[in-house]
């Protein structure tokens, strides 16, 4: 197929025709439109349309305006070249809009590439041949299909809408600021979001960039900085089990909103009189996380690695090297380490540089009561059905339990019922009939998230109070942290990044050490904060340490130095 440019100017066909070339050429963008700037059906891994500008079309159409006027035609080989290109870029939209979507983090080629034929070769073991087949057959059709349809498109395009383009002022002026809209865009210019879409090329480019840092040998040490030596003992505990718990959204607001407190002093008191009850006691401070509002994998593993990942690049880089964290650590030195992740409910390959003894996701737990919210299980469910999965137990090796939890996560809403009676919560019946219609009426109202937030916050207080406040058969320290702070629309605008992080422990020693590091006693942390997320890691490296004194001092980055 071609066409020419001089041959379009020179006979532009009865008015009929012109009016029909003009309605194939819209309706052809439009598709090819769409196809780039669809948007994910959430919670399905179906993509709607989207009203925005297609960033890769608007380059395309520029692109193809510049070859028709020097060139004068487009041949078949040339839409062959960009019919291919274009299913690509279709292909990296689908997965930018529909991986976080379902599995509530972006793309990663290192892993997803690992994970995509496994998943393949899993499903296609589980059908006969003949369904194999077919399902290859349809894939291969549907690749083809698309193939086609963008071929035909572009053809389309090329030959009515670019010649008519180069005739027309208005087009041209129209190309030209969308071009302007598209480089802002990527530019970062937050005001054209609302009509142009997220680009795809950025994804692709940051993919490429990951997979040579990670695949080429030496390129790891230079883009990641050093980690911690994690070469001290951990006999400070004692052999204690250790449970360090990051709730989720827990950030600095619930101390600096004073709209909050009184709200919350209820809740807290139960949480003190659960340490209390322990026989245990809490010191506290702010850390800064290396994320806002979402994220939270950044701080998860800042804290383990004890690396700074402020930039996501850096968190994708970690997982696929061989860098130490606390888990490796604590298992060098005899404990079991348990990873509990109730929110995931799909297959998270990403687990494997954890390194967790035991990995235990939503599944795994075999809640079979009603389901509460967008995460259907509600934290003092998880942490009942883990302890009664694995009881903890006088004898044996110690264990570290890394819990990250997810009741308090946007929209907040349903707040679930606080269950007093832990054995209850392993029935397929754990709530009273009115508690849980309650819960279940109170429907999420995306414009007030404040409330929905502090009932969260109120019930993490709650259940992780009564947790504490159950017997044990050895000691446990417990580090209580918070991933990120809430979004701006609840913890408001210029909020600053500090989460509080709290240690319950009854080991007056390790109790000394937090305070010389600039912990305070009591659940309330000093306002300022000690450091980023990952200084918090050569801290508690220090505290379960039994070797020395602690001698702080401060970084000119108001980072507290452990020596």
């Amino acid at each position: 197929m071609s066409t020419g440019a001089g041959a379009g100017a020179g006979a532009a066909g009865p008015p009929g025709a012109s009016r029909a070339g003009i309605a194939r050429a819209v309706g052809a963008l439009l598709l090819l439109n769409v196809a780039l700037s669809c948007r994910n059906w959430w919670p399905t891994p179906f993509v709607v349309p989207d009203h925005r500008i297609a960033p890769e079309l608007v380059l395309g159409w520029c692109l193809l305006l510049a070859f028709v006027r020097i060139a004068g035609m487009t041949g078949p080989r040339l839409l062959g070249v960009a019919a291919a290109g274009f299913v690509a870029l279709v292909v990296g939209r689908y997965a930018e809009v529909t991986v976080p979507a379902l599995f509530g983090r972006p793309i990663n080629l290192y892993w997803d590439g690992q994970q995509i034929p496994r998943f393949l070769s899993v499903t296609a073991g589980g059908l006969a041949l003949l369904q194999s087949a077919a399902a290859l057959l349809a894939l291969g059709l549907l690749g083809w299909g698309m193939y086609r349809a963008a071929r035909a498109a572009i053809g389309v395009v090329a030959r009515d809408a670019a010649p008519a383009a180069l005739r027309s002022r208005a087009a041209l002026a129209a190309s030209a600021a969308a071009l302007v809209l598209v480089g802002a865009n990527y530019a970062g210019v937050q005001a054209t979001w609302p009509v142009v879409a997220k680009p795809v090329l950025p994804t692709y480019a940051r993919q490429a960039r990951l997979l040579f840092d990670a695949l080429v040998p030496g390129r790891l040490a230079v883009v990641l900085p050093a980690s911690p030596a994690f070469d001290g003992g951990l006999a400070g505990l004692h052999r204690a089990d250790v449970t360090v718990l990051f709730l989720e959204s827990y950030g600095a607001v619930v101390f600096d909103d004073p709209t909050m407190r009184p709200v919350l002093a209820a809740a807290r008191t139960a949480l003190e009189r659960g340490i209390a009850g322990s026989g245990r006691r809490v010191v506290s401070a702010f850390v800064t996380s290396p994320t806002f509002g979402g994220g939270s994998e950044l701080a998860h593993l800042g804290l383990l690695s004890g690396l700074d990942l402020a930039d996501p690049a850096r968190h994708d880089l970690l997982l696929t090297s061989d860098r130490p964290t606390l888990v490796g650590h604590f298992r060098a030195h005899g404990y079991r380490t348990y990873g509990l992740y109730p929110a995931l409910s799909w297959d998270w390959p990403e687990k494997a540089f954890y390194g967790f003894d035991t990995f235990i996701d939503g599944p795994s737990l075999g809640y079979a009561g009603p389901k509460l919210g967008f995460w259907l299980i509600p934290d003092q469910v998880a942490a009942a059905r883990f302890d009664a999965l694995f009881p903890p137990a006088a004898d044996g090796p110690p264990r570290l339990l890394f819990f990250p939890t997810i009741s308090s996560h946007i929209p907040f809403r349903p707040v679930p019922p606080y269950q007093p009676d832990w054995e209850r919560l392993l029935t397929a019946r754990p709530y009273d009939d009115a508690p849980l219609a309650a819960a279940l009426a109170d429907e999420v109202d995306w414009l007030d998230l404040h409330r929905g937030y502090v009932g969260q916050i109120a019930y993490a207080y709650e259940w992780v109070g009564g947790w504490l406040g159950r017997p044990r058969p050895r000691p446990e320290t417990v580090v209580i942290v918070g991933d990120h702070q809430p979004a701006s629309s609840v913890s408001g605008p210029g909020a600053r990044w500090d989460v509080p992080v709290h240690v319950v422990t009854a080991d007056p020693v390790m109790l000394e050490r937090l305070v010389a590091m600039g912990f305070v006693p009591g659940l309330e942390p000093a306002p300022a904060p000690l450091g980023a997320m990952h200084a918090l890691t050569a801290m508690l490296l220090t505290a379960f340490d039994a070797r020395g004194a602690v001698g702080v001092a401060r970084s000119p980055g108001d980072a507290v130095v452990v020596r």
